[in-house]
């Protein structure tokens, strides 16, 4: 293993930890063949929590922590994470195989656990350069199936009854992410302040409570190499108990978005179809197909679309506040969080429509 795995960096300075300690707690915990050889090094990328390849003798695992240093109220869920990935081993929805969860502090610093690494594809520009037209649907399609299989799933069964309260998820969230913002707040954001008070009086009714991903995009799922086919389900920081029309939406938001952001509204109708990739209308079709529902309103849509846009915002903004107090996982954390006001204000655009 002399050689560093193509995704991943060396730790970066500012995320170093004792690896030795580490090792240690691996060889009890995981995997016994650490004690010969164990190594670390950082996954590129991510914003929220820092994300390690751990290489034993024997095999790869991931390492997932909190940051370090002063953190927002209920942000970096990892404990979150791990339970939601081992209730859902048993389902229709691609997970990895959780190992061990460790809250103690002495190991590393911050909270971690420890998941099998899932060795396949990140897509990360929804373009899908290099794909046929035909792959290009297949893997669409594929997106949209395992989102809904995840939307199917009885939390009560699946041992997640308790993960979230049942009802007025946009509610809670939007007072969530209003306090988020405000608690990271770095300058005014005249879009921000008007979502903030359009929001709560324009929200959907929440016809059903399902399990919510809450970052469901295409960076966070794992294909496989030779297939359009998801292999594992990324990423489970902000999953609840929710809206699942809310959290369809948010995965739509590629629609709404163009370059530098990574979505597709660079993109006029003629170049949606000459790619393979469908339209907004089409992949919303899709899903209520799939969950057998009504057709989504056109007003509801936009509401959803404006909270996601808030909730994307609110969410950079977090990125900034942590980049400006000097613990973000990530070098651009300062780019990704000056997105707040551009995210906000096509948030405000869908309310102009409403």
């Amino acid at each position: 293993m002399s050689e560093r795995f193509s995704g991943t960096i060396e730790v970066q300075e500012r995320q170093r930890f004792d690896e030795a300690a580490l090792g240690r707690w691996f060889t009890q915990q995981v995997d016994e063949s650490a004690a010969r050889s164990f190594r670390i090094s950082q996954f590129k990328g991510g914003q929220s929590n820092p994300t390690f390849l751990a290489e034993t003798a024997l095999g790869r695992y991931v390492v997932r922590r909190k940051p370090t240093g002063v953190l927002l109220p209920s942000a970096h869920a990892v404990e979150r994470e791990f339970r939601v990935m081992r209730a859902l081993r048993d389902t229709d929805v691609p997970v990895p195989e959780v190992h061990a969860l460790c809250e103690d502090p002495s190991v590393i610093g911050t909270t971690f656990y420890v998941m099998a690494f899932v060795d396949g594809r990140v897509l990360w520009d929804p373009h899908l350069p290099g794909a046929s037209a035909d792959e290009r649907a297949a893997i669409c399609d594929e997106m949209n199936r395992v989102l809904a299989a995840l939307h199917a799933v009885d939390p009560e069964a699946a041992g997640l009854g308790d993960y979230g309260r049942p009802g007025n998820y946009m509610g809670r969230q939007v007072d969530r992410w209003s306090k988020q913002y405000r608690a990271s707040e770095t300058e005014p954001i005249d879009a921000m302040e008007r979502l903030i008070e359009w929001l709560p009086a324009h929200l959907p009714p929440q016809a059903t409570t399902t399990i919510v991903h809450g970052d469901y995009r295409l960076d966070n799922l794992v294909f496989a190499h030779d297939a359009p086919r998801v292999v594992a389900v990324l990423d489970w920081e902000l999953s609840t108990l929710g809206d699942p029309m809310a959290d369809f939406a948010y995965h739509c938001m590629a629609w709404h978005l163009a370059p530098p952001f990574r979505g597709l509204a660079d993109l006029d109708a003629g170049a949606v179809a000459e790619l393979g990739l469908p339209t907004e209308e089409a992949y919303v079709a899709a899903y209520a197909r799939r969950r057998r529902l009504p057709p989504v309103d056109p007003m509801h849509w936009r509401a959803y679309m404006a909270f996601n846009l808030f909730r994307a915002a609110a969410i950079a903004q977090g990125i900034m506040g942590r980049a400006l107090a000097g613990n973000a996982s990530n070098a651009h954390a300062l780019e990704a969080g000056q997105q707040a006001r551009e995210l906000a204000e096509l948030g405000c655009a869908q309310v102009a429509k409403y």
